[in-house]
């Protein structure tokens, strides 16, 4: 089989959901005998300190014969979670105005960092 085959067998059907700092892929692909089953990849942007940044992905492969069964739980986590939780998001990560406070979890404590510690402290 020629490579521009195997690329097109590769790109059956695809969408994309960019979340913030992740980003998901759902794929569609084929089996060597020419049956279809999903892929699921999430990748997540690391930027380092001197800007450059890395990419770590996981990926979920599903097929055919636990689609129903897949798709019911996960209706169900999901709506158990906008039933308890509601749609809002919570998490402090999430507000625009978030700063974290390092060495305390009390908005009016000092900050500190790393290069505050002494040797003597340890």
């Amino acid at each position: 089989m020629r490579e521009n085959d195997m690329l097109e067998k590769e790109e059956i059907f695809s969408k994309v959901l960019r979340a913030g700092r992740r980003t998901y892929f759902f794929d569609v692909r084929a089996t060597k005998a020419d049956d279809y089953y999903i892929t699921i990849t999430e990748s997540k942007k690391f930027t380092e300190e001197d800007g450059s940044f890395h990419f770590k992905k996981h990926k979920i492969y599903l097929y055919k014969e636990d689609f129903s069964a897949f798709a019911e739980i996960l209706e169900e986590m999901t709506s158990y979670v906008l039933n308890h939780k509601g749609e809002e998001v919570i998490s402090e990560r999430h507000q625009k105005d978030f700063k974290k406070e390092y060495g305390s979890d009390k908005p009016d404590a000092p900050r500190t960092s790393f290069t505050d510690i002494d040797f003597d402290d340890i």
